[in-house]
């Protein structure tokens, strides 16, 4: 303690050392604030999608979805709801498991700054991150912050416009190493612990959820004579991600998350609604059923699904060139995909389809995020 203190009463000297420490906090945390000014000159992505996207305004839908106390039981205070959302934002963006985002919150100045976690102050440790992710996914907190963007996109005029488009995305996860009587027992739907009862450590490692499916490489291109070529089948073990996006904007409005094995077709009526200001709906050809088209009719929306070939013949031209017409407006969905895989490097890591249905949830909302600001920069130029 320093000696000028030491004459002062001691409620005095507590005083003193309180401000003393307020003052430090707030010098950390403009320092932090103006620091490396050329990383604000040649544009912080982050600062862009902090001015880009208003955060607060999903406040309210997690501190309810959290439940947090009072403090009256005392405690240390839980960690700004914001903060720790934008985090996992920032997670989905960079694919970082929890133990990973704990080290690079530390390390990274900007993420810190996009944070507003003080210089020195407490940071989020990997089982905090966790326990928050997994309490937003038990209350469907999530769903309801992404259902909350949408309304935020159409206060600033980006609306669903031009129709609707549907795809399906395989999602690997983890491998699993089972036995054929332990994949039965998975077929028919018992639990891991029903499975492995005297291995609980073992149990827990295993996903139940995610399924195996043969992923077609390449478009399937016939011969003159009706056969398709020999082709390329992949295994793939995990998820599959389900979305619907505007055609006018492309923002994902709907989204719902399967077992990798799921009929893509099944989860049209899950996926489309009726706020578009336009009736067309486009998807390929997974799609088409005749119960898919009668739902879409009832509901007085126009089917642009692709059409599939007849059995044993050739594909008609007349067909064939309404489907390459189609193709032109569907392939847009494949650039949301595209842009989560390569940018995002999309990978389930969590064990069991809620938790993977949170991961790609986040993903969903953070690219969103990213297309919001491709929006407001083309409308910045011009």
């Amino acid at each position: 303690m320093p000696t000028c203190l030491s004459h002062l009463p001691p409620s005095t000297k507590a005083e003193i050392q309180s401000n003393q420490l307020l003052a430090k906090t707030a010098n950390d945390r403009i320092c932090l604030m103006t620091a490396n000014p050329g990383l604000s000159k040649t544009g912080d992505p982050l600062e862009v999608l902090d001015a880009a996207v208003d955060f607060e305004h999903f406040r309210g839908w997690l501190v309810e979805g959290l439940g947090y106390g009072d403090g009256a039981k005392g405690g240390r205070s839980p960690f700004d709801s914001v903060s720790m959302f934008k985090a996992l934002i920032l997670q989905a963006q960079h694919n970082l498991s929890d133990a990973r985002m704990e080290f690079m919150i530390r390390d990274r100045l900007s993420w810190m700054r996009f944070l507003r976690f003080d210089l020195g102050g407490p940071t989020p440790d990997e089982n905090t991150i966790r326990l928050f992710r997994n309490k937003l996914t038990e209350t469907g907190t999530l769903k309801r912050v992404m259902k909350a963007f949408n309304w935020q996109l159409q206060k600033k005029g980006y609306i669903p416009m031009s129709g609707q488009i549907v795809d399906a995305s395989l999602v690997p996860a983890p491998k699993q190493r089972n036995t054929d009587a332990e994949k039965e027992a998975i077929k028919a739907g018992k639990t891991a612990r029903e499975i492995w009862p005297n291995e609980p450590n073992k149990a827990v490692q295993k996903d139940t959820d995610a399924r195996w499916t043969l992923k077609i490489g390449g478009k399937i291109r016939y011969r003159p004579d009706g056969t398709p070529p020999p082709q390329i089948a992949l295994p793939v073990f995990g998820y599959k991600s389900h979305i619907a996006i505007d055609r006018r904007f492309g923002f994902i409005r709907e989204s719902a998350v399967t077992s990798a094995s799921h009929a893509d077709g099944r989860m049209l009526p899950r996926l489309v609604t009726t706020d578009n200001t336009s009736s067309e709906v486009w998807a390929d050809s997974a799609y088409r059923s005749q119960k898919n088209e009668k739902w879409l009719a009832s509901r007085m929306l126009v089917s642009r699904i692709h059409r599939r070939k007849p059995a044993g013949k050739p594909m008609p031209q007349n067909i064939a060139r309404a489907n390459a017409a189609k193709s032109a407006i569907r392939a847009h969905v494949e650039h949301v995909f595209a842009h989560q895989k390569s940018r995002f490097g999309l990978f389930i890591r969590t064990i069991g389809i809620a938790r993977a249905e949170a991961k790609l949830i986040l993903a969903n909302i953070a690219y969103n995020f990213d297309r919001l600001i491709f929006h407001e920069c083309a409308r910045t130029m011009g």
